[in-house]
Formats: structure tokens, C-alpha cells, sequence
């Protein structure tokens, strides 16, 4: 049962003869196994052994709490039991509440069996009793989808006997054990129920098809297989055989890189919250109540739906009528698209866009309390609004900046109030990407940033606080994804084979899809402050001011570096050879003489004209009339492995990040790690940026990107950070020794 108290198991027997355990342990009502002990009403104890730590769970043997507890103990007892579930039940919660002879639940009662996204599979029987309460199809789905189900569904489904109001839930589930004890209602074991078993034949095709769409939609994942594999050993050798194979299964997987890696997430996650220096002042939050946004375009029209679903009263504010029209347009579609999928009501609908005013001047900004500005990337234009802002907002407001890559004392410049500026980066799009990255500068005040944290909390973000600079964290970790990318392709690897290598690691697309999707007029934004802040590392192509002569904006114009339907369907463009081919020729990439040896194998003599094959990166290179620069024409990367090309993307980006936690503008490795999985779409099953190259080694990122710095310059050069770390052998997420945190 849900309860305000902390981790807490309590026991108190009525005049009935009822004994009612009640196990409290917010924010999850996670099981806490550390030595508890319980007495169920059949006049047995039970004794719980410590939870999942360091990835062992720790059990007398493997199957115990299962099969002894659960299924001898509580299941096959001489007393019913019957679970009264309010909150949330999920994971171990759900397990325990199956073993007991029925369950009633409020509506608001959440039941699932998430565990999946830990990199495990249920391991107290659960694989084996919630096809038996719910048929096949449907646990499947919520064990591979780690979706909860509310109350009422549960109860459609057979998961729960009886749906209750929260007053009402524990007199009733008192009443159901007695009715059970005198045979009013029936005896149910859930392990031995056979009803919602599907034909053996049937419950084939329907194990057949969920392997396919694991295989589809999770390629370089095993546990989704595992358990679809557990279910069927249950259906196929009988109850007691299946959760055999569960254990044994359940303990492998606790011991797999992919379990480590998404617990690390896991942890890595509720950890972004903890700030040395700001949330350790006993600060509470200032309550928000009006928010205005600056902006109605794609990002300022996704940060107000956002809001908007959280209640918030939003001010929508742009230039004229055209934009507020179109912007407004933009929030009410992103609401439709809610209702059409079921997750909305039309009544609902209604309610929510009513919180939304749309207006031209500043005039109502004079009650707001905080404001969030999501206007082009245009320095000189960002500081004039926010002297504006300074003017005609209470002092109390926070002034915050959507800018994804902008230094905040630059946009800060023209006011006096800098204490009150933060960044507010949300990550497109706004309503649906789960990051929050709160930019704070050497003179924000630490009460900003904790009304920050609590408003990112309530509109269901992850939030992150990170240094001020350019790009921050998570735009300043990624921006050599793209121009690794770019220098890969000028040197003859096909940017469509770059795409899928990218895609195949993990990654949502590949940085020439994602290109299209944000659009070249941003890239080239974004592109530009990289190259005046960071022009030594920065690799400067000419491939997409090339593409644009051409009308080519990506996406937008169904025209990027792939060609798009009425559908937005993307489907290669032969087209963009010829452009990487100018750019080629315009960029002018040299080699050495000294790189030949590398290069060249199988002649003894070489001229100053003619081509000659590559034979490690299988290219052809055409020699200039001078001897010294050899000049790649028609080089062919094509030859680079999948492992080659993700080294080569990911490996700069792992640099820079390295760089970003050096420098103090993240006070930890797990917070780059966060950034990573929800800013960027890195895969969360191999921890996040850091977690993942700490389990490649130091010494081999950086003997990798020394080698290619020799080779092609100082875009792959590694850091000093890097370099000192890999001579010692250490980890890149070991914390940073006397950083000057730029928090």
C-alpha cells in the first residue's frame, strides 16, 4: 500500500483473526529484502533476503524466494492471502501480490512487471504467473514493454479480482480472505491456472511472432529472447519447470553488461536531481505559477505543450499574427495527436489548450514567474529581448533560455538582474524528449535552479544542472558526431553505410538522418559557434552549404541527404554524390608522404601521378604534381568496418565529453551518461557515453585516436584528460581530482 512513510513492514492481527502486513517503502514500493521478516495469517514466517546490489541478488540458491517463499510458502499455504494494492505494484511488488490467492486494487493502482528494462527478466515467478492470470499475448507485452496497467484494466484482465476506492481496499480485501477461508469464494493458485493458456499449437505462433518483433525492435538485445524463452519453457514442460529455468536464467543475466549497463542508468538517473551546493542549502521551491514563452516555433510550441500538460498557465508571445497563429496551430496538433492515440479525452483536450493565451507585446508579462525564450539562434536578438524582459517582468521572474548552444553571459550581456538567468535546454521534441538541461552560470542564483529542478519534475522531465559554455553538456559532447561523419564521407565512405553502422550500434539514425531532421539551417548555426569557440578541433566541410545551393534544407523541403515522401519516409538520394565530390575537391584534405608506409603495400617504387589501390582503407588516391601533398580524390572508405565507423564517430565525441567533465561543466561522469542516453538517443543499454567507453578501456580510445590524429589532423587529437587517464590505466569516469567546477 502507498503510504507518505518511509521503508517500513508492519503487522497487526484483528479481532477477526486477520493479519494485515503492510509493506511500505516509497518513492517505487520496492521490495527491500535486507533481513525483513513478515507474518502471513497461515501462521508461517517469512524471511526476505537482500535486494539486487552490485548485480547479485542474494539468495540462499538461486529460485529460493521463488519457490520456497513464494510458491511453497505463501501459495501453497494452509490460509489464504490476499494483496491489497494501492499505488504502485511493480517489479518484486506484483510477484508477491500474484502469489497471493486474489488481489484487489484501487483504480489508480499502478501493476507491471518493468524489470526488462533493467537488462533482467521477473525472477519470483513472475514469468510464470502473469500468463497464467492474463493469457499469453498480453504479459508478453507487458513484460517486453514494461508498461503498467491502472486498476480498472487490470481488472479486465484478470490480474486483479476487484477494484475498490482507496477507503474502502483493505475492509474489502479483509472480507475477501475470510470469504475464501469459508469456500464463499474460490481457493486460486495462480502457478496451476490453465484457463488463459492458449492451445499449444497457438501459444507456438504467438511465442514465434513476439521473437520476431524483439529481434526487430531490440536487434542487440538477449533478455527480450530470454524471456519470451522462460514463458514458453512454463507453458511447453509445466509451471514447476519454468520456474526453474527463470532462476537459472534470472542469475545469468544479473551478470550480463547489459543488466550492469541499465542499472547504471537506472541509478545514473535519480542521481541528476543531487547538486553539491544547491540542493544541499535546505532551499525549497518557489511555486510557479504563470510561465511565458518566447517563441512559437517548433521548440517553443513543444516547451508550452509540455507545460501545458502539467497544468501550467502558459503565455505564448511572438512578433505578429501569422507566427502566434502558426504557433498556437503547432500546440493544439500536438494535443490532437494525443486524443487521436487514445492518451487524451476531448474534454480533457479542451481544458488543457485553455491554459494557453497567445499575445504580440509584453504587456501581460508583468505577473509572470518565469520566462523561457525560444527564438532563433541570433545572439544580438537574444540580448536585446532579454534587457525586455528585465524590463517588464516582476523581480522575482526567472529568465531562462531555450539556446542550445549560446554562452548565457553572452545572452546575459545587457541586463543587470544576472542572477536570474538560466538555461532552460529542452531537446526536441520539447513535449516528448525527456531531457531537461538547466545551464547555470557562475552568477545564477541557486534558488533558480532549485524552482528549475522542481518545475522539470512536475512536467516529467529528467532534468540536468551543467556549467555554462558553448553547446554545454550535451551539445558540446556531440558536436564532433557529425563532423567525424562529414570527414568520413570526404574521404570515400558512403554516408548511407555511415547511417547504418550508426543505427545498428544502437543509436535511433545515423548523424546524416538526424542532419535532415533538425534541418541545415540549424546545423549551420550550431556548426558556427563550434568553429569560432573551438577552430583548432573543429572539422570544417562544405558538404551542406553545397546542398543548400541546391534549395536543399533537409526534411523540411523532403530534400537533406536523403529524399523524402509525403510520408516522410526517407529513401537515399543518388543525388548527393555530386555534392560530396565538390566538397571533396573544395576541401582540399592532404596526407603527408610520411603516412604512405601506412597506406601503400605491394610497391616497391611510387610515382608523383597515378592512382593506386588502398589495401588497409581500400581507396584510391590521386597524387598531386608536387610530391609532398597527395590529395584524396576519389578515396574509397568503404572498406572501414562497422566497428571502424563507430570507433571513428563515437571516439571524438567520447574525447570532447571527456573534455566537458574535465573542465567542471558536469559535476559527474553519470550526469554525461543521462545526457547522452535522453539528449542524444545514445543506447541506454550500454550505459550511457562514459559508462561505455570506461568498458573499451582509456588505453585503447586513446592509442585509437592518436593514431588517427597523426594520420588526419587535429580533429582526433585526444585531450589531456584522456591522455593522463589512459598513462595511468584509469577510468574516464573516476571523479575529477581539484576540478574547478563551473558549477
Amino acid at each position: 500500500m502507498a503510504s507518505g512513510t518511509k521503508g517500513r513492514t508492519t503487522l497487526e492481527v484483528g479481532a477477526d483473526g486477520v493479519a494485515i502486513i503492510t509493506i511500505i517503502n516509497p518513492p517505487v514500493n520496492s521490495l527491500s529484502f535486507d533481513g525483513a521478516k513478515g507474518k502471513f495469517s497461515g501462521g508461517f514466517d517469512i524471511t526476505l533476503f537482500g535486494g539486487i546490489q552490485g548485480g547479485q541478488l542474494a539468495e540462499p540458491k538461486p529460485g529460493y524466494i521463488a519457490v520456497e517463499i513464494l510458491t511453497n510458502t505463501v501459495e501453497g499455504a494452509r490460509k489464504p492471502s490476499v494483496a491489497a494494492i494501492d499505488g504502485l505494484a511493480l517489479g518484486g511488488g506484483l510477484e508477491v501480490a500474484m502469489a497471493c490467492h486474489a488481489r484487489i486494487s484501487t483504480p489508480s493502482a499502478q501493476l507491471g512487471l518493468p524489470e526488462l528494462q533493467l537488462g533482467i527478466i521477473p525472477g519470483f515467478g513472475g514469468t510464470q504467473r502473469l500468463p497464467r492470470l492474463v493469457g499469453l499475448a498480453k504479459s508478453l507485452e507487458m513484460m517486453l514493454t514494461s508498461k503498467p496497467v491502472k486498476g480498472e484494466e487490470a481488472h479486465s484482465l484478470g490480474l486483479v479480482d476487484a477494484v475498490v476506492a482507496p477507503n474502502q481496499l483493505v475492509s474489502t480485501a479483509r472480507q475477501w480472505a475470510l470469504d475464501i477461508l469459508e469456500h464463499r469464494r474460490p481457493w486460486v493458485a495462480t502457478l496451476y491456472k490453465t484457463d488463459k493458456i492458449e492451445p499449444l499449437g497457438e501459444a507456438r505462433e504467438i511465442f514465434k511472432f513476439a521473437r520476431a518483433q524483439a529481434r526487430k525492435q531490440a536487434p542487440n538485445l538477449t533478455h527480450p529472447i530470454v524471456c519470451i524463452d522462460v514463458v514458453e519453457a512454463g507453458v511447453v514442460s509445466g509451471p514447476r519447470a519454468g520456474l526453474q529455468k527463470e532462476a537459472e536464467d534470472f542469475q545469468k543475466l544479473l551478470r550480463s553488461e547489459t543488466c550492469k549497463s541499465l542499472l547504471h542508468i537506472f541509478f545514473a538517473q535519480r542521481g541528476t536531481s543531487k547538486v553539491p551546493g544547491v540542493t544541499d542549502l535546505g532551499l525549497a521551491p518557489r511555486r510557479v505559477k504563470k510561465v511565458a514563452i518566447l517563441g512559437g516555433g517548433l521548440m517553443g510550441s513543444g516547451i508550452a505543450t509540455a507545460l501545458i500538460l502539467s497544468n501550467y498557465p502558459v503565455i505564448l508571445k511572438e512578433v505578429n499574427e501569422k507566427f502566434l497563429e502558426a504557433g498556437i496551430g503547432r500546440v493544439r496538433a500536438n494535443l490532437q495527436s494525443r486524443v487521436k492515440k487514445g492518451k487524451m479525452t476531448q474534454e480533457k483536450f479542451e481544458k488543457t489548450i485553455s491554459l494557453l493565451t497567445g499575445v504580440l507585446d509584453y504587456e501581460s508579462f508583468k505577473d509572470v514567474d518565469m520566462v523561457i525564450e525560444a527564438i532563433i539562434e541570433n545572439v544580438s536578438l537574444k540580448q536585446q529581448i532579454f534587457a525586455d524582459l528585465e524590463k517588464y517582468c516582476p523581480p522575482h521572474c526567472i529568465l531562462a533560455s531555450n539556446t542550445s548552444t549560446i554562452d548565457l553571459n553572452l545572452i546575459g550581456e545587457r541586463t543587470y538582474s544576472k542572477d536570474r538567468i538560466v538555461g532552460a535546454h529542452f531537446f526536441s521534441p520539447a513535449h516528448v524528449m525527456p531531457l531537461l538541461e538547466i545551464v547555470r552560470t557562475n552568477q545564477t542564483s541557486p534558488q533558480v535552479i532549485v524552482d528549475l529542478l522542481d518545475i522539470g519534475k512536475k512536467i516529467k522531465k529528467t532534468p540536468i544542472v551543467v556549467g555554462n559554455c558553448t553547446g554545454f553538456a550535451v551539445n558540446r559532447m556531440f558536436f564532433p558526431y557529425t563532423q567525424a561523419a562529414f570527414l568520413l564521407v570526404e574521404r570515400g565512405t558512403d554516408l548511407y553505410l555511415i547511417d547504418r553502422a550508426i543505427t545498428k550500434f544502437g543509436m535511433p539514425m545515423g548523424p546524416f538522418r538526424l542532419a535532415d531532421l533538425v534541418g541545415f539551417g540549424v546545423a549551420i548555426a550550431t556548426g558556427m559557434q563550434f568553429i569560432e569557440n573551438f577552430p583548432e578541433r573543429t572539422y570544417k566541410s562544405m558538404i551542406i552549404p553545397i546542398m543548400q545551393e541546391d534549395k536543399r534544407a533537409g526534411e523540411t523541403t523532403r530534400k537533406g541527404f536523403y529524399l523524402y515522401d509525403e510520408r516522410r519516409k526517407a529513401s537515399p538520394d543518388p543525388e548527393v554524390k555530386k555534392f560530396i565530390e565538390k566538397a571533396r575537391s573544395m576541401s582540399g584534405v592532404a596526407i603527408d608522404p610520411k603516412v604512405l608506409s601506412f597506406f601503400l603495400t605491394g610497391y616497391s617504387k611510387l610515382c608523383c601521378t597515378g592512382v593506386f589501390p588502398l589495401t588497409v582503407l581500400g581507396a584510391g588516391i590521386k597524387f598531386n604534381t608536387k610530391p609532398q601533398i597527395i590529395e584524396i580524390r576519389n578515396s574509397r572508405f568503404a572498406k572501414l568496418s562497422e566497428k571502424d565507423i563507430v570507433e571513428m564517430i563515437f571516439f571524438p565525441v567520447v574525447n570532447e565529453a571527456c573534455r566537458v567533465f574535465a573542465e567542471g561543466i558536469a559535476v559527474k561522469a553519470a550526469d554525461l551518461d543521462i545526457a547522452s542516453v535522453m539528449g542524444m538517443g545514445f543506447p541506454p543499454y550500454r550505459g550511457g557515453i562514459m559508462f561505455w567507453a570506461d568498458s573499451l578501456g582509456s588505453k585503447y580510445i586513446y592509442s585509437r585516436l592518436e593514431e588517427w590524429s597523426s594520420l588526419y589532423g587535429e580533429f582526433f587529437k585526444p585531450c589531456a584528460f584522456l591522455a593522463e587517464r589512459a598513462g595511468k590505466g584509469a577510468t574516464l569516469s573516476a571523479p575529477v581530482e581539484e576540478a574547478k567546477s563551473k558549477l
